[in-house]
């Protein structure tokens, strides 16, 4: 009886031993579940939309289709088909749909993906990378970054400056350079992304590089385009000065500028806006970088397109990327509050799309 009584007690604290184990494996499952994603910052994962629009035709990717070895995304952005984003690029990419949604705008923020867009985007089959080009906004460093990553130098330092911006020489192929097929399953299944800033800060900084200082000697902008501006826009026909930032901007806010555009051919690269150059609102877009925040976007965008291991960009001089409010006021202090909303208002899906609040001298 005595040996029956132990036995009885010996199984009771097994079973306590084991209901014990078995309360402890449930709590830890919760806590996984609860907590395994510490840079979701409680909000919901979207998954990634492979969709982009060529032309007038929509394209759809078959969620099983398998793509041949060349056309598989790579990159940490894509594991799981979910891109992990800070809070604050979720927060971009939603602000962009939202305004590309918006059928008051519609005009400003949609336009063709034609070849004119296309030449604009370079490619990375070798990590599967599409970079948007939107000139005045740190771009000769990204193709640096691109130009070592398709293996035509093997870092940064080795590129001669005349290299970068040599397409004949860089190694980097433009996507319009491919077939129509091949064209829509890189804009459907690799990491993209472009960089932008306050679109009036960008047109000051086109008009100093190329008007002004012109330190790559091109002769075009001065001897061609600028003479071309200067007879249909300057009012004091008797001004014999270069081209002025008054006549510039009278020109980019009149709306029919466009068949002198045609003139100057894929020079006014520099000045249109970023919705003609990259077609956000028609192509998906994984990332889109701020030159304002640039320290922080460059890092990510390399993690996230999953390379972050194998290059680095650029040190960026202290300041470069700071918003200068006073030099945008100084330059158009002298041009009328009428030429100013003109300008703002070819450039509004610019300031919309990407969360650039109006200027505070067409408020006052």
């Amino acid at each position: 009886w005595l040996m029956s009584d132990n036995m009885h007690h010996q199984w009771l604290l097994l079973a306590a031993c084991f209901w014990v184990i078995f309360m402890f494996m449930v709590a830890s499952k919760f806590i996984t579940l609860t907590f395994k994603d510490p840079d979701g910052y409680g909000a919901k994962q979207e998954p990634l939309t492979l969709t982009a629009v060529t032309k007038v035709e929509e394209v759809h990717v078959p969620e099983e289709k398998h793509w041949p070895e060349e056309f598989q995304p790579t990159g940490k952005a894509f594991s799981g088909n979910l891109i992990r984003q800070p809070l604050v690029h979720m927060e971009r990419l939603e602000l962009l749909r939202n305004v590309c949604r918006d059928t008051a705008l519609r005009n400003l923020s949609h336009t063709a993906v034609s070849k004119f867009v296309l030449d604009r985007i370079f490619v990375c089959d070798k990590h599967k990378i599409l970079f948007c080009q939107t000139p005045k906004v740190g771009n000769t460093q990204w193709k640096k970054v691109l130009i070592v990553l398709n293996g035509a130098f093997s870092s940064i330092e080795e590129i001669p400056e005349n290299i970068v911006h040599d397409h004949e020489k860089n190694g980097l192929p433009r996507l319009s350079s491919f077939s129509d097929s091949e064209i829509k399953k890189r804009l459907n299944l690799y990491f993209k992304f472009f960089i932008v800033r306050d679109p009036f800060e960008r047109l000051i900084s086109a008009f100093k590089d190329k008007f002004v200082h012109n330190p790559r000697f091109e002769p075009w902008y001065r001897h061609e385009i600028a003479p071309g501006i200067i007879r249909k826009y300057r009012k004091n026909r008797t001004e014999t000065k270069g081209l002025q930032f008054e006549d510039f901007v009278r020109y980019l806010g009149d709306p029919n500028h466009r068949w002198l555009d045609v003139q100057f051919g894929d020079h006014i690269i520099h000045w249109v806006t970023y919705v003609e150059l990259c077609a956000p609102c028609e192509i998906t877009y994984s990332v889109i970088g701020h030159h304002e925040t640039l320290e922080d976007d460059a890092p990510y965008i390399l993690k996230a397109a999953g390379i972050d291991h194998l290059v680095s960009y650029p040190t960026i001089p202290p300041g470069i990327t700071v918003y200068n409010k006073t030099k945008v006021e100084r330059y158009f202090s002298g041009i009328s509050k009428r030429d100013i909303r003109r300008l703002y208002a070819q450039f509004e899906g610019d300031f919309k799309l990407f969360g650039y609040r109006e200027p505070n001298f067409l408020l006052n």
